[in-house]
């Protein structure tokens, strides 16, 4: 048997031209191969796959309009004759610009448009309350320093005091009550139980002659609650009965109530108004008043009138002062006992059903602490929303 094995090492080869084309078949395909890669490769270069930057078409030139014609103003600039300020466009993008790094790589820089013109510019964003974080802290642009203190003002933008410091409220034209709990900062133990025990939709009011009233008033704004600052005024049995330091008399000048009444002021701020504490014969006097509620009107503060005198002229001066005002409807606690509070509250909820709305005040006495935490409780459950006393404000700047 004749075997491979033992044939010498290239010997009995077939010649060349006696083998299958096996190589040759191999270069072709590669070849082919080779071409389609290539083309392929053209094919991805110079196809459009949509991500490639685009110049933007240059703008077309519009002619100038001819002289004399009437301009016909944008949106904007109607939005801005319409309210005789104007408006910040939320819509006017930004400034974009380029910029090669020295790596080769592009920085975008994104900064806002500038705009023309100077002066105030009317930006609309809701103006009534105060994030609760920031609550217990005034907003320094409605401050001013002044030799009795810092005291409230309107601020650059025309936000008030009144609207900064608000209770913000539904909304809802249903039946609302407010109740007002004053004297606080008198007593230590009945302030810390108001603050403790009351729901914060109570506003507190807060007797300019009490003591650690920076500390209860941010507690105060801390629970959520609306607060007042009294001022005491001259009752009609005045010395005998004195409300205390710098109680505004009617003996005397209006400059000097006028710095009474500035000291008061510069105890707390974050209030929302004035309440009178006491004060008979003071708000009977027109002279007396006139010139007291128009620098509170024009600082962006409210008055309450707490409703105890039938001879009040608060009502007639506010009105020429702009000054926004309220009076309360129910003497809550004239009887200290928690029934008869209660059924005070009763009476309240009745005047405010017919009338859509009332004002109820009271004394941080203990009695009056407890019959309001128990009505409260229930007043929602009878369709009764309980708001700031700002809320219920006669405010000749709204509708």
């Amino acid at each position: 048997m004749n075997s491979d094995l033992h044939a010498p090492l290239g010997q009995n080869r077939k010649p060349d031209g006696q083998r299958p084309g096996i190589l040759r078949i191999g270069r072709v395909v590669a070849g082919l191969c080779l071409v389609l890669i290539g083309g392929f490769s053209l094919y991805t270069a110079f196809r459009d796959d949509g991500l490639s930057r685009k110049e933007p078409a240059p703008q077309a030139q519009t002619a100038p309009p001819p002289s004399g014609a009437p301009k016909v103003p944008t949106a904007a600039e109607q939005d801005t004759q319409a309210n005789g300020m104007p408006r910040s466009d939320p819509h006017s993008g930004a400034n974009v610009q380029k910029m090669v790094a020295p790596d080769g790589s592009v920085v975008t820089k994104f900064s806002p448009k500038g705009r023309d013109g100077s002066g105030p510019v009317l930006v609309d964003a809701m103006q009534t309350g105060q994030d609760p974080r920031m609550a217990a802290l005034p907003n320094e642009a409605l401050l001013e320093t002044t030799p009795a203190g810092r005291l409230p003002i309107v601020g650059p933008d025309g936000r008030r005091p009144m609207d900064q410091y608000a209770r913000p409220w539904s909304g809802a034209r249903g039946t609302r009550v407010a109740i007002v709990v004053s004297g606080l900062g008198l007593s230590q133990t009945g302030t810390q139980r108001a603050i403790k025990q009351l729901p914060e939709e109570i506003t507190f009011a807060f007797a300019a002659s009490g003591n650690s009233l920076q500390r209860w008033m941010q507690d105060a704004r801390r629970g959520g609650h609306e607060i007042l600052l009294q001022v005491p005024l001259e009752p009609f049995d005045y010395p005998a009965n004195d409300p205390g330091p710098d109680t505004l008399l009617t003996s005397k000048s209006a400059a000097n109530n006028i710095q009474s009444l500035h000291r008061s002021m510069a105890e707390i701020t974050n209030y929302t108004g004035i309440m009178n504490y006491q004060g008979g014969r003071f708000l009977s006097d027109p002279k007396a008043m006139e010139p007291v509620l128009r620098d509170i009107s024009q600082r962006g503060l409210l008055f309450l009138d707490d409703g105890s005198s039938a001879q009040s002229k608060t009502s007639v001066i506010a009105k020429g002062t702009e000054l926004p005002y309220a009076f309360a409807d129910v003497q809550l606690d004239k009887q200290l006992d928690v029934n008869a509070i209660l059924q005070k509250l009763d009476e309240l909820e009745r005047v405010a059903k017919r009338n859509g709305q009332a004002i109820g005040v009271a004394s941080a006495f203990d009695e009056s602490i407890d019959a309001i935490s128990r009505w409260t409780e229930e007043a929602a459950m009878r369709g009764i929303e309980i708001v700031g006393v700002s809320a219920l404000a006669n405010d000749p700047k709204k509708p």
